[in-house]
């Protein structure tokens, strides 16, 4: 039965103008869009991330701005109930229509459905938006405040002034982290539009499912606002079932359940698992027409105890599954410039590193719709902060009423999605509450605080998404739990910087033993050719000015480089020197994670921080700003190899410092060899291991066979270190039945800088194999981190590889953004470079 299309859209997205009637600035600006955006693209101010211009801009976030334009409405357009849909307005605004107030706004991450019925003209309308100066209202708010509220400082980096950014409710890293630069930004980024209904909108449509043995039932609700009494007809479509009703609506909210049967479903699995198929749900309220996407799975977190404390897995369609993937940030401090196109690049990355659940972390943002679609269709499964982060927020009423709105809200908008995992409170917010001299002197205080927002929040999920869990913080030990998580390992998650923040040893990873490390990172400069798209040759040094500006981590450039010298002997140049910080970035994290994995079932989830950048800087991530991959993303492709195997060096007499912790340089006295599957199959492995010198020459110490159950880790075999020489070193790889390789590593049992390393020929042909270039690699001796480079965008199938003699490596070429190009093309920029070079 067809619907009449009694409720239609006017798209109020376009050109509208930007003015500063402060600073005599008028301009066109792009709606959905930002301010710094529109005043780069009018050449008003220059480009933010190019050399120290971000002090140049700090004006733009202290001006107030209006946007405003003219739309023309048609009799058939305001013929019945009208809302003005403006979602995202950063964020605190009054909003005219015709010259009148008709709301104000101070949450950017809400939706703002204003009933404007009466107020728009037949012919021409003005809607104009006025903004306040953020920070001159969050100061106010925080000086107004009964009691102080800290705030991190993070972004006081290289003296920019502080924001409370806990008493406004927009992105935190708008005004800078310690990766990100303060902007500050000012717009709207979300739907503009004015929609007509002749009785009721839609206001959200929510999945519940409930898993049988061959069918899936689907409880179907949908939320409208009514204008008025009456009648209205509900028309729901999925996998060639129809269900229309004629539901009784009130004035205000009205909630409709129904439910259908899908049988014999097909399930949806994370990546690396299974497929994910995706059903189309198509909503239909009298022409008011949404789609969504549902993927069909039984996802449940099981943390109960065990014989260490309690669990802390995620087990999906039944199956316990090893979470594996990063933490995500928003993709660029510019908002403008984050497009379906640069998320889908980043997301494809993800997804080619093996990597199978993304956390969206608490100091940024609510994705876009398209984010999630991307997510279901890619098999990435979402860890997902509400929007609080690393300080304590207020809990007066007015406050929690703005959070209730928008926690409730963005449930409602996203718990249909397959790729919603878990819904937790926020980053670090409980750890917070042991930073600040304010919340240290009066615990009680501020415990009490935390617990007003947080136990709303998890109020709001259990009501609104009863199937998922709400997770308090992280880390967190558990529910009503607000003792210090970072260091305890024994249930919950686990946030572990000592490495980084404290200068330890690659090898203290290995001393501790989480049940989910969910935070976790290692620093490296942005590669070379995009630390020239921000410099000038005389900047490329990591004590100039420019290069500290582009760290925001107080000591981080320092920290790269001290680091450097524990494991490698100094760089001869820059250029090698930004090199040499690529690979041990991924040395740091492929300690951790493959040591971690290897105690499956005590650790079931590595998310290291952070997979992409928000600008071009010196940070934790494995993408560069732009989503170039770093050595780092080609080692996690490896050290996220669903069938693995890791070296775990055991170290029989273990010298400790006072505080318990193994003394770094230690060798050890044995290397375990672990096979890890996470696939729900059997794996059957042939492994091989060899000890490599390193200036040529190799001997077989080991080959033999073994099986390796499903979602397990096993023991296959040591080595006894006596036996490998001082110039050798560890080669393994495994192959599957058929004779396929299925990975390689290797161990170096002394830092690279104790090896006496050998100058490397490495020849390199192309070839093209079904529309992609092919390069293979041969070297005359071992050439460590071998690296092959090219200025077309892509990535190459593998990287920063160990090149042995008689072994050719083949490296396919995936080109980035819809470039097409060939072995030709690729040939004349070709870069090849190794560990020795740097010396």
């Amino acid at each position: 039965m067809a619907i009449a299309a009694n409720n239609t859209c006017l798209d109020l997205h376009g050109q509208y103008t930007l003015t500063a009637p402060a600073r005599g600035i008028t301009t066109a600006i792009q709606l959905p869009g930002d301010v710094h955006h529109a005043l780069l693209a009018a050449d008003l101010i220059p480009d933010p991330y190019y050399g120290e211009n971000e002090k140049q801009v700090l004006w733009v976030n202290e001006t107030a701005w209006e946007v405003e334009r003219r739309f023309t409405a048609t009799a058939a357009d305001i013929d019945g109930y009208l809302t003005l849909t403006l979602a995202e307005v950063d964020c605190i605004a009054t909003i005219f229509l015709n010259g009148a107030e008709i709301a104000r706004t101070d949450n950017s991450f809400l939706r703002h459905d204003i009933d404007v019925t009466g107020r728009v003209h037949e012919g021409e309308n003005t809607l104009r938006i006025a903004f306040d100066i953020a920070p001159d209202i969050a100061k106010a708010r925080a000086k107004a405040h009964p009691f102080p509220i800290p705030f991190t400082k993070n972004y006081q980096t290289n003296g920019l002034k502080g924001i409370h950014m806990n008493f406004i409710r927009k992105a935190a890293c708008h005004a800078g982290w310690d990766w990100g630069i303060c902007l500050m930004p000012v717009g709207v980024y979300g739907r503009m539009s004015l929609r007509k209904s002749r009785l009721a909108r839609q206001e959200s449509v929510q999945v519940e499912q409930a898993h049988g043995d061959n069918s899936v039932e689907l409880a179907i609700k949908t939320r409208l606002f009514a204008f008025a009494h009456g009648e209205v007809e509900v028309e729901h479509s999925i996998d060639g079932q129809v269900i229309t009703h004629k539901v009784a609506v009130q004035p205000g909210e009205n909630v409709f359940t129904h439910t259908l049967t899908i049988a014999n479903p097909k399930l949806w699995w994370p990546a690396g698992q299974g497929e994910q198929p995706l059903y189309a749900l198509v909503t239909n309220v009298e022409g008011e027409i949404t789609t969504r996407k549902i993927g069909l799975r039984k996802l449940e977190w099981v943390v109960e105890p065990d014989a260490i404390d309690h669990t802390f897995k995620c087990r999906i369609n039944g199956r316990d599954i090893t979470m594996m993937g990063a933490n995500w940030i928003p993709a660029d401090a510019i908002p403008s410039r984050v497009t379906p196109a640069v998320i889908r690049d980043l997301l494809d990355s993800a997804k080619a590193a093996n990597m199978n659940m993304l956390r969206i972390w608490g100091g940024g943002q609510y994705e876009p719709d398209y984010f999630y679609d991307l997510c279901d269709e890619l098999g990435l499964l979402i860890w997902h902060d509400f929007m609080f982060a690393c300080m304590s927020y207020p809990s007066d009423r007015p406050f929690l009423a703005s959070v209730r709105a928008e926690i409730t809200q963005q449930v409602r908008r996203l718990s249909h999605h397959a790729s919603i995992a878990l819904w937790c409170g926020d980053n670090e917010v409980i750890g917070s509450l042991h930073w600040y001299p304010e919340t240290k002197a009066a615990p009680e205080r501020y415990v009490a605080n935390y617990d007003r927002l947080n136990s709303m929040l998890g109020n709001i999920v259990e009501d609104e998404d009863p199937d998922r869990r709400f997770w308090p913080s992280s880390p967190s030990m558990g529910y009503l739990d607000f003792s210090d998580g970072w260091h305890a390992d024994t249930r919950g998650d686990t946030h572990y910087w000592d490495v980084w923040h404290s200068a330890k040893s690659f090898e203290a990873y290995r001393s501790v033993n989480p049940r989910f490390a969910s935070e976790f990172g290692f620093q490296s400069f942005t590669s070379m050719n995009v630390i020239e798209t921000f410099s000038e040759p005389k900047d490329r040094n990591p004590s100039s000015p420019v290069m500290e500006n582009h760290q925001r981590n107080d000591g981080g450039n320092a920290r790269i480089l001290e680091t450097m010298t524990r494991y490698f002997r100094f760089p001869r140049d820059f250029d090698q020197m930004v090199f040499l910080s690529q690979v041990q970035q991924g040395l740091a994290i492929k300690t951790a994670i493959e040591y971690w994995r290897s105690t499956k079932p005590r650790c079931m989830g590595t998310l290291y921080w952070q997979i992409n950048d928000i600008w071009p800087v010196a940070s934790w991530s494995s993408l560069d700003y732009g989503g170039q991959w770093k050595l780092m993303h080609y080692m996690a492709r490896r050290f996220y190899n669903l069938v693995n195997v890791v070296a775990v060096p055991q170290t029989r007499d273990v010298r400790t410092n006072s505080r318990g912790i193994p003394v770094a340089g230690q060798l050890p006295d044995e290397l375990l060899l672990k096979a890890i599957n996470d696939t729900g199959y059997d794996a059957a492995i042939t492994l091989e291991v060899k000890a490599i010198k390193v200036s040529g020459g190799e001997r077989s110490l080991f080959s033999g066979q073994t099986n390796v159950g499903p979602d397990a880790a096993l023991d296959v075999t040591s080595i006894d270190m006596a036996d490998l020489a001082s110039d050798e070193f560890l080669f393994f790889v495994w192959k599957d039945d058929a004779g396929r390789v299925l990975g390689e590593n290797d161990y170096f049992p002394k830092a690279y800088k104790a090896y006496e390393l050998v100058p490397a020929s490495i020849a390199a042909t192309w070839f093209d194999r079904d529309g992609k270039p092919v390069l293979i690699l041969e070297t005359d001796k071992p050439a460590l981190f071998a690296t092959a480079s090219v200025d077309a965008p892509g990535h190459f199938s593998d990287n920063a590889i160990t090149l042995l003699p008689g072994r050719k490596a083949e490296l396919v070429f995936h080109p980035r953004h819809g470039a097409r190009v060939t072995s030709a093309d690729l040939q004349k920029s070709l870069k090849i470079r190794h560990l020795a070079e740097t010396f």
